[in-house]
């Protein structure tokens, strides 16, 4: 995980209470919303990366997922998933990388989130 995936990643752990508090202010800066993968290409320059690319209601944008040991790229398509849309851009393994989809791990099994009906992509979540 680079440094920028890293911070968002405890940011959200002290979000979700695996840290310290934070305040409703800070939560509602994060854009996390519901967004669809519209298509899942191996990443270039990594073994167990994915590129995703997702729709979010308002644009188009890819996306690098550590997530192929867990998912297949036939699974993942049209998939509609929970993201944080405004993570900073980071460059991944030389692949600009502009959101994070939200999964949660438990040992070696790995789940996005997703929601639990069909709802509207871009749908905020709050």
């Amino acid at each position: 995980m680079n440094e920028i995936t890293c911070a968002a990643s405890n940011f959200i752990k002290q979000v979700a209470g695996g840290g310290s508090m934070v305040t409703f202010e800070q939560f509602k800066e994060l854009d996390i919303r519901i967004a669809k993968i519209v298509a899942v290409e191996n990443h270039p320059n990594a073994d167990k990366l994915y590129l995703v690319t997702i729709e979010t209601g308002q644009e188009t944008k890819k996306i690098v997922a550590g997530i192929k040991a867990h998912y297949s790229k036939e699974e993942l398509i049209n998939k509609e998933v929970v993201v944080l849309n405004n993570l900073q851009p980071a460059t991944i393994r030389g692949v600009e990388s502009g959101g994070m989809i939200l999964a949660t791990k438990d040992g070696e099994k790995l789940a996005i989130l997703v929601p639990e009906k069909e709802v509207k992509v871009g749908s905020p979540v709050s």
